[in-house]
C-alpha cells in the first residue's frame, strides 16, 4: 500500500515531457540536530531510459534545491547512491553535490528472505 496522500512521509516530484511522465523522485525528511533544521533526502530517482542524458534529473534536482534555498527551515539535500553506479555519481557531482563527507552503513530487517 502506498501512502501518497500523507505529506508527512514525503513528496513525489515528476517530470512531464509532451504529456508523458519521463522522470520522478521522492523527497523524505530528516531532522538534523546539528543543523537545527530539516534535511531533504532524495530517494527513488527514476528517469525513463529513453530520456536519460537530457538534463531531466538536473531540472528535478534544481527544483528541490530552489525549495531548500527559499525555506530557512530546510538545511540541505542528501541522497544515497550505490558505489557502483558511476553514471549517477558523475551526475550528482556535476550538479555540485559532494560525496566526501559520509559513508552510509545500514542494517535492514528481512522477512521471508525479502528485504522490506
Amino acid at each position: 500500500m502506498l501512502y501518497l496522500n500523507n505529506d508527512s512521509l514525503g513528496t513525489y516530484y515528476v517530470a512531464i515531457l509532451k504529456n508523458e511522465m519521463v522522470g520522478s523522485l521522492l523527497t523524505t525528511y530528516e531532522w538534523s540536530d546539528w543543523r537545527n533544521g530539516t534535511v531533504l533526502w532524495i530517494q527513488s530517482v527514476y528517469i525513463d531510459s529513453r530520456y536519460r542524458k537530457l538534463g531531466i534529473y538536473g531540472k528535478l534536482y534544481n527544483h528541490i534545491k530552489a525549495l531548500v534555498t527559499a525555506d530557512k527551515t530546510l538545511k540541505g539535500i542528501r541522497l544515497y547512491v550505490d558505489e557502483s553506479n558511476t553514471a549517477a555519481r558523475e551526475v550528482y557531482a556535476r550538479l555540485g553535490m559532494n560525496g566526501e563527507h559520509y559513508r552510509v552503513f545500514e542494517w535492514m530487517k528481512e522477512a521471508n528472505n525479502e528485504i522490506i
